[in-house]
């Protein structure tokens, strides 16, 4: 038995939720969502809840699947009711983002700007230092694989802590190199 599936989604006022057929549809302030079912569960909404169930003999994961869904369900119950953002930090000397249109233009200290296209139903802002960026929109899944490209742009690295990161991520920083004199009177000629 799965702990999460047992747990019954509750729609938020304001939102609606159909089932109809294999799919369930969720509308709100913020837009309109869609997600299959899974073939091992089951849907049904009672009392403004929406209460899964499973065949849990059908496979081996069917327990695992059945929170998945669940999951997945209260993910989309909740970005069409106040959505989703994630907050990025530009860190380094020079780095910078504009946003143009659907259009996030990058100084990441390269030669050229990193230019990187906002898929739909994202909407990027930066601050106006130029430094933070605030990913939002209604999907959970999208928000977050957005966020994830723009970070893989320019990854923190672990000598001077530049990059992109996330918003309270801690980048543990390494020594550099030691100074070569220091080392070269240990090793060799007097």
């Amino acid at each position: 038995m799965s702990r999460i599936g047992k747990q019954p989604v509750v729609i938020p006022n304001g939102v609606s939720v159909k089932l109809d057929g294999g799919v369930i549809t969720a509308k709100g302030p913020k837009g309109e969502l869609k997600e299959p079912l899974h073939p091992y569960v089951k849907a049904e909404i009672k009392d403004g809840k929406v209460i899964l169930t499973a065949d849990i003999g059908a496979a081996r994961d069917a327990s695992a699947i059945w929170g998945m869904m669940r999951a997945r369900l209260n993910n989309l119950v909740q970005g069409v009711a106040v959505g989703y953002s994630k907050i990025l930090e530009i860190h380094g000397l020079g780095f910078r983002a504009e946003i143009m249109g659907q259009k996030l233009t990058l100084a990441l200290g390269k030669s050229h700007p990193v230019i990187f296209e906002v898929p739909k139903g994202i909407t990027v802002t930066v601050d106006p230092k130029k430094t933070l960026l605030t990913i939002s929109g209604m999907s959970k899944d999208l928000v977050g694989e957005a966020a994830a490209k723009i970070r893989e742009l320019r990854k923190p690295e672990p000598y001077k802590g530049t990059g992109i990161r996330y918003q309270g991520e801690y980048v543990r920083k390494k020594a550099g190199k030691t100074a070569a004199g220091a080392s070269a009177g240990a090793g060799g000629k007097k």
